[in-house]
């Protein structure tokens, strides 16, 4: 009996065989696309507080019959078109991590799924970015912006979470996942998403418009958004410091609750500064990017409690 050779089902199909990525390959594709996911909300935090948010006034094109800006246009439009090019080159990091997924010698399924999630939530990112320039900066586009940057921060976070684990899992001591601290991690993640959107009406009623010219903003209080978002994060602050105390000494989640608070406490000292400074643009950019890294930090420590972590680990490197 002969068996028919079935043809390539797709692209990627056709070079099965033929090339072949290892571990590092993967793992420097997969840090990549975190760093990536980082500059995207410090590049949108640019673009706000220097007033570049229309600075391209016009979507896809930049202005009408011009990808680019022109001299004419001045700087803000160049930081906005820099913006747009820096969505272009995450789209490349996520496209090469799919591609490095794809071929590896010890297929990871989960890594490749997640590889994709990466890159609808970067198409999806896109048009709503366009849509909030081609409605002038509609503050509540703007948050939907943001929140969606955050999304490809969980997803790059759960990939980069697969690929380190499947290299190490074996190596590093095994975390307590008892019911308490299942329970912190889900009050832990819950208030750093909290965090995150209140933040965003934060921004949504504060000084920083994205524009310099007449931008709507939310019917909100500031000063009580702000008090909120403080509270917010000095809950965030107690339960990562409870989980820290309650890990074991060399464990992951020791570890990773450890580099939370180092964040945290920096993010703390930034707003300090923020609020008797009268909140500067730089300070506020380093603001975003502390923001960045504590809900990464979140996801990784939420993920480090979950009760299909041990099996998830054997099954990867077995593979």
């Amino acid at each position: 009996m002969t068996t028919e050779t079935r043809r390539p089902s797709t692209p990627f199909s056709y070079f099965d065989g033929k090339i072949g990525f290892g571990r590092g390959a993967l793992r420097v594709a997969a840090a990549a696309a975190v760093v990536a996911s980082i500059a995207i909300v410090v590049g949108g935090g640019v673009v706000r507080v220097t007033g570049s948010g229309l600075g391209c006034p016009d979507w896809p094109n930049c202005s009408d019959g011009s990808l680019s800006p022109t001299a004419a246009m001045g700087i803000h439009a160049v930081v906005e078109f820099v913006n747009r090019l820096l969505t272009d080159a995450v789209c490349v990091m996520v496209g090469a991590l799919i591609v490095v997924a794809r071929f590896q010698r010890r297929p990871q399924p989960q890594v490749i799924r997640w590889a994709w999630v990466q890159f609808w939530i970067v198409v999806l990112n896109a048009v709503v970015g366009g849509l909030t320039v081609l409605a002038r900066l509609n503050p509540y586009l703007v948050a939907a912006h943001f929140l969606a940057a955050t999304l490809l921060l969980a997803a790059a976070a759960v990939t980069w979470d697969l690929v380190d684990r499947s290299h190490n899992g074996e190596t590093r001591p095994a975390a307590a996942k008892g019911p308490r601290e299942r329970r912190l991690a889900w009050m832990l993640l819950a208030a750093t998403a909290g965090l995150s959107i209140v933040g965003t009406a934060v921004t949504g009623t504060g000084p920083h418009a994205g524009d310099s010219g007449d931008v709507p903003r939310m019917a909100f209080d500031w000063v009580v958004v702000t008090w909120i978002h403080a509270a917010l994060a000095g809950a965030v602050v107690v339960i990562v410091a409870l989980m820290w105390r309650s890990s074991s000494p060399g464990t992951d989640l020791r570890v990773r609750t450890a580099w939370m608070l180092l964040v945290l406490v920096a993010q703390v000292g930034v707003g300090v500064v923020q609020s008797v400074t009268g909140l500067p643009n730089a300070v506020i950019v380093v603001h975003m990017l502390c923001a960045a890294l504590v809900f990464i930090g979140a996801v990784r420590v939420f993920l480090e409690t979950s009760p299909r972590r041990g099996p998830a680990v054997t099954e990867m490197n077995q593979a």
